[in-house]
């Protein structure tokens, strides 16, 4: 059974999204500015240092992101009020039930974003972002193990990465030492992907989409380091959401859409056969089947959408995601019933 939050958890939560999106362009410094880039539109923020001009990747070009920009004048005079309103918005979803990092995740989440990680392609994936589809779908998930987990998954776009020409705000390994986090060297060529937390067994890892037959680690120029490529990801991480990830006072994050990530979820389950992966593959498999649950219900043509685009992708696409699916019957009937 599908259990919702309520109306006012609802609405606190859409409220703390539009403050933060508020916030972020109230640091606008100088004159933003419409840059083309191989056929994109993307925003800057463009002002001097010195004797140099910096251009501040803000995103992509369009509609709701121009709105903001207009109005960054505007907002930036009630900085002071909005973090006290988020603070505030932040106690109504705690005592609604929503879920909340624990202090590791929450930590280092909050610093990366900081740092521009978010700002400059990133995206949320893996439980993390999972536990977020509470406010995107305004249900509950609950305590269960489909929703712990202390690891945080970053992917990005390589190519993204290279045309945005701007970088985080702080090397990110100094931000990782900041934390007590220390890098875990890759057997090729030492390059680093992965760091750990021992003191709080926390695990960050960086991924980004392989577009070849290897599946090799892949540089991210943006952010600094090096991430492993994964076939299938770029499904995944197309088109993202944007949301508060809820830590303090919330931080604004990138995340993918639900319906990717449920047929995702079959894809990555099926890849994960060894004994060693068989917990994780059950997770995978539960997370599916609950966002399957509730889209097929509140947003089948998302479902739907999401679920033909990834068997358009070829015969091992469908092979993946229909042997998953022998093993979870509700959800491919419920699939069978969109197409």
């Amino acid at each position: 059974m599908i259990r919702h939050h309520s109306a006012i958890g609802q609405s606190a939560w859409i409220d703390l999204l539009r403050l933060l999106k508020q916030d972020m362009v109230s640091k606008i410094r100088g004159k933003p500015r419409l840059k083309t880039v191989r056929d994109r539109q993307y925003w800057y923020d463009q002002f001097r240092v010195g004797d140099q001009t910096v251009d501040r990747y803000l995103g992509e070009d369009s509609a709701a992101l121009r709105t903001q920009i207009s109005q960054h004048e505007e907002v930036a005079a009630g900085a002071k009020d909005r973090a006290r309103e988020c603070a505030r918005l932040m106690r109504i979803l705690r005592a609604e039930g929503y879920l909340t990092p624990d202090l590791g995740t929450g930590q280092i989440v909050q610093a990366l974003a900081r740092a521009g990680v978010f700002r400059l392609g990133g995206t949320l994936i893996g439980t993390q972002a999972f536990r977020a589809y509470e406010g995107v779908l305004g249900v509950q998930i609950g305590f269960d193990q489909s929703a712990m987990t202390q690891d945080v998954d970053i992917a990005s776009f390589e190519r993204l990465s290279l045309v945005l020409d701007d970088t985080v705000e702080e090397d990110l390994a100094d931000v990782f030492a900041s934390l007590k986090f220390a890098p875990v060297p890759s057997l090729e060529k030492g390059e680093v992907w992965r760091w750990a937390q021992t003191e709080r067994q926390t695990l960050v890892e960086f991924l980004t989409p392989s577009f070849s037959a290897e599946e090799e680690l892949r540089p991210l120029k943006a952010l600094g380091v090096s991430a492993q490529s994964l076939h299938h990801l770029n499904y995944l991480i197309a088109e993202p959401l944007t949301v508060p990830f809820l830590y303090r006072s919330g931080v604004l994050v990138q995340i993918p859409r639900p319906e990717r990530y449920a047929i995702h979820k079959l894809i990555v389950a099926d890849r994960r056969r060894d004994d060693q992966f068989a917990q994780k593959a059950e997770k995978d498999r539960q997370q599916a089947a609950f966002l399957i649950t509730v889209l097929a219900q509140e947003h089948p043509h998302d479902l739907a959408d999401a679920y033909q685009d990834a068997l358009s992708r070829g015969p091992r696409w469908e092979q993946r995601i229909a042997r998953t699916l022998d093993r979870l019957p509700d959800a491919a009937d419920k699939l069978r019933k969109l197409i």
